[in-house]
């Protein structure tokens, strides 16, 4: 199973339709880590950070077997500053591709999984509901994943 860092919404800014894990921005993947190593990290990066608030505006997608819908936040400098933080403390060869700076496409996941069949009507959904929201991400996390398991939560401080 894979191991990751996320940042996620633990507040009234989150919808209330996520009945799973909450929303959340994945800054790193990794296929294989020592948990003892992802957590020590974890809290060097996050242990004396403000929470983060994010700004969406678009939604884009990812195709593979399925569809998959995402808010792309607003360009955010701390969240890239995090994002570095974090591969300063885990060498980014460690990390799922996707996920090494450069390659990083910051996004909160909507739907998952969508069949292929499906498509059309998501991204036309998806088109249809544009709009512009925030929200503020207060705990970091160390996960394993599927389904999510947390293994420790950092909480961000109050901004």
């Amino acid at each position: 199973m894979p191991f990751g860092i996320t940042l996620k919404c633990l507040n009234d800014t989150a919808s209330p339709v996520f009945k799973n894990y909450p929303p959340h921005v994945t800054l790193a993947v990794y296929p294989e880590i020592a948990v003892d190593r992802l957590a020590e990290a974890a809290e060097r990066v996050f242990r004396s950070r403000p929470a983060v608030t994010l700004s969406f505006s678009r939604i884009g997608s990812f195709e593979n077997q399925f569809l998959v819908l995402w808010a792309r936040p607003d360009h955010d400098e701390w969240l890239f500053q995090l994002h570095a933080a974090l591969h300063r403390e885990i060498e980014p060869v460690h990390c799922h591709e996707h996920y090494w700076p450069g390659n990083w496409v910051p996004h909160c996941t909507i739907a998952a999984k969508i069949p292929k069949a499906r498509l059309q009507a998501a991204i036309s959904w998806a088109n249809r509901n544009r709009r512009q929201f925030s929200v503020t991400f207060d705990p970091a996390d160390c996960v394993r994943f599927p389904p999510v398991d947390v293994l420790s939560e950092i909480r961000l401080a109050s901004r």
